[in-house]
């Protein structure tokens, strides 16, 4: 005689460390937004400059598979950052993000300064001697003679509609007094 479904639930062991082995199951849609994430690090690895590259620690495979996407144009390129995604799904990635957190912050950091100086030579132009005293007062290194000479120089320029040399020339020099300063 057959058995009924009831009668099989006696023959099933019964596991006491169902809490250990408990499966952690993961949706196809996780999967495949990881997987994204991983090839949109692989696309942000690539557009590294060769520079900067070196700082992050990658093993020798990946790195020839980065430098080749550099290289490449077009549809092989997406090929080729599919296959960066995929070898990096094998990989530790904590301390290549890490490293390139750093590497991004670093950047971010030098292009707030920038700005900051930016707007510093245009404070400098259109104020002259009270933004001086401002300058002075950030960077006491500063030359008070060749900032009131360029920042007069530079609305000259500004005046008569000649190129912004005075202009390039403070910013230059607040970029050097700010790299001083650090």
């Amino acid at each position: 005689m057959n058995k009924q479904p009831e009668d099989w639930l006696g023959d099933v062991p019964i596991n006491e460390n169902q809490d250990e082995d408990e499966i952690i199951w993961i949706s196809k849609s996780e999967i495949k937004h990881d997987a994204e994430a991983l090839k949109d690090l692989g696309a942000e690895l690539v557009d590294l400059g060769k520079n900067a590259l070196e700082r992050v620690p990658l093993d020798e495979d990946l790195r020839t598979a980065i430098e080749l996407a550099q290289k490449i144009k077009k549809e092989g390129r997406r090929r080729q950052l599919q296959l960066i995604g995929k070898m990096l799904r094998a990989r530790d990635i904590e301390p290549i993000q890490t490293a390139f957190g750093k590497l991004k912050n670093r950047y971010n950091q030098q292009v707030l300064l920038f700005h900051k100086l930016e707007m510093l030579s245009d404070r400098l132009v259109e104020e002259g001697d009270d933004a001086i005293s401002f300058v002075l007062g950030l960077y006491p290194e500063a030359d008070r003679q060749q900032l009131r000479s360029l920042a007069r120089n530079a609305q000259k320029e500004q005046a008569t509609n000649k190129p912004p040399k005075a202009y390039r020339q403070i910013f230059q020099y607040l970029r050097n007094l700010a790299e001083i300063a650090e």
